[in-house]
């Protein structure tokens, strides 16, 4: 990472010309040494951090004329604070391999005529001429110390660095994600949904299981462009091959979950169940109760009983200990719609979609991504009236 970003970016490699400890960590350019004075003149080594804003794999630039400082207020001669340093407390998320390096503040200085720096190199120069002028002056000390502090690990997930996270500053909440194998077990419209949005999740392994071929009502509810030489292949096919060039730990099979193929989900630590036949969800479940696999199961009944579409749509939470009681509740259909009943079943996107966003939503609760209050089991969407209800069976446990 360090010499690809140094060789593809001029001002980076300027900046390490000049003598600058440069190093490149969670999608922010760190620069180490810097001197300062503190309140009593005495002196102190702080680090500048800038967040890179990532054009491609390759290519970065700012975001805007701001920086974050590891150290505290730097001080002029006399001992007064450097003005025209405006900011206030600020903290950035860096990895383990940059512990050296603690943000407590924002700093602020915006080039009064351009109202922007060129690039990174002018960036940083103008920074530490505020910063260090007062230290260099009293002390023979000096930012250019030619040191090379390589902090960047390759990302074991993502083919691509992962800007989102690091400009959210959330990066602590995918703790939750780590040791993961999650299944999704059926790529129809709301499975497929479900899988475009894991890919982009930091789960070390996703499995996804689909027996089926990829038509082009298909491409009508799910995720991503249609390229005609899809049609005719099976899902799995389709959505390993649109997938690969993001991340690793992808595996997508085309296999049926029953007990034959029960071994598929060795080693899963969570599934979500996507299919739509309920004899073949009653044997999921029996293969995941079995194996004692946490999931979510998720349904859409939707009609044309006033003309328009109306109905409901559902995301189930089974969990280990009590996933046999909360089946026998009847929740989850485990019968066989009649034949015709299930040809004119309706199927459309955005509610696809939005099925698998709760199905995700309820699972990120369960790994501490989102707040979870309620600690719901059950969630029902109404089409109707757009009203979500839930329902968490506390009071009969």
């Amino acid at each position: 990472m360090y010499p690809k970003l140094v060789s593809r970016n001029p001002d980076l490699a300027k900046l390490v010309e000049r003598g600058f400890a440069v190093a490149f960590d969670s999608n922010c350019l760190i620069v180490r040494d810097i001197p300062y004075l503190d309140e009593r003149g005495e002196l102190q080594t702080g680090a500048i951090v800038a967040k890179l804003v990532f054009v491609d794999q390759n290519h970065v630039e700012q975001d805007d004329h701001q920086v974050y400082f590891a150290g505290g207020h730097p001080h002029q001669l006399d001992g007064t604070m450097v003005a025209n340093l405006a900011g206030g407390p600020a903290t950035i998320q860096l990895s383990e391999m940059s512990a050296d390096v603690v943000v407590q503040r924002s700093l602020s200085n915006k080039p009064p005529v351009k109202g922007r720096f060129d690039d990174f190199f002018e960036k940083i120069e103008s920074y530490v001429s505020i910063i260090s002028g007062p230290a260099m002056a009293r002390y023979d000390v000096t930012p250019y110390t030619f040191r090379v502090v390589e902090t960047y690990e390759a990302d074991p997930i993502f083919k691509f660095q992962d800007t989102l996270t690091s400009r959210a500053q959330i990066g602590d909440l995918n703790a939750g994600f780590a040791g993961e194998r999650v299944a999704v077990i059926g790529l129809g419209g709301t499975g497929a949904y479900l899988l475009d949005m894991l890919v982009r999740t930091p789960i070390p392994e996703i499995l996804g299981f689909d027996a089926d071929v990829y038509h082009v009502h298909t491409a009508f509810r799910s995720p991503g462009r249609l390229d005609a030489a899809e049609l005719g292949r099976t899902k799995a096919e389709v959505y390993a091959s649109r997938y690969d060039n993001f991340r690793h730990g992808l595996l997508i099979q085309t296999a049926h979950i029953d007990d034959v193929t029960a071994h598929l989900l060795d080693g899963v630590t969570f599934a979500f169940v996507c299919v739509d036949k309920g004899s073949s969800r009653s044997g999921i479940f029996d293969v995941l109760i079995a194996k004692g696999i946490p999931f979510v199961d998720v349904g859409m009944g939707l009609n044309r009983k006033r003309g328009a579409v109306d109905g409901m749509l559902r995301a189930t939470l089974y969990q280990t200990d009590d996933a046999a009681e909360m089946r026998a509740r009847g929740l989850s259909e485990m019968n066989d719609a009649p034949a015709d009943l299930y040809r004119a079943n309706i199927q459309i996107g955005e509610l696809n979609a939005l099925n698998a966003c709760l199905a995700l939503i309820r699972y990120k609760q369960l790994r501490g991504f989102y707040n979870d209050t309620d600690s719901l089991r059950h969630v029902l969407f109404g089409v109707g009236d757009v009203h979500i209800t839930g329902e968490n069976y506390a009071d009969e446990d």
